[in-house]
């Protein structure tokens, strides 16, 4: 069972938790996840908004696998390319957890990724059960 800190407007707003108290379960280590074909192998590079619904679907059959879903997420790092999508994420990232109980989040700009076409990476933490 996690605790979700915080629930003030503005972290409403933004979609994240300043902090999640966790005590017991299974911690999954989710490794940084990117996409450039969607899950239909359609490509995706340079659609921001389709990386992330893709990331976010792939994360969350992850977290299925291994016995839970996005709702166990604890945190979560965001690297994006282009600072302009930022506000498009966070209010993508909402949708994704609509009981309000967000991970505890950085969202951070970088100048490229691997491979070409890709603008957004995520990586996280889960805990499921306790």
């Amino acid at each position: 069972m996690a605790e979700y800190l915080g629930k003030s407007e503005q972290q409403k707003k933004r979609a994240y938790s300043p902090a999640v108290i966790t005590q017991g379960g299974k911690t999954v280590w989710l490794a940084g996840q990117t996409a450039t074909q969607d899950e239909h192998g359609k490509d995706i590079a340079g659609n921001f908004e389709a990386q992330v619904r893709t990331i976010f679907s792939l994360l969350d059959k992850t977290l299925k696998g291994c016995g839970g879903s996005l709702a166990n997420m604890v945190t979560m790092t965001v690297f994006i390319i282009d600072p302009r999508h930022g506000d498009t994420f966070v209010e993508m990232r909402g949708g994704f957890f609509p009981d309000g109980n967000y991970p505890a989040s950085a969202l951070i700009t970088v100048s490229n990724f691997a491979r070409p076409g890709m603008l957004i990476e995520i990586q996280g933490v889960a805990v499921i059960g306790g």
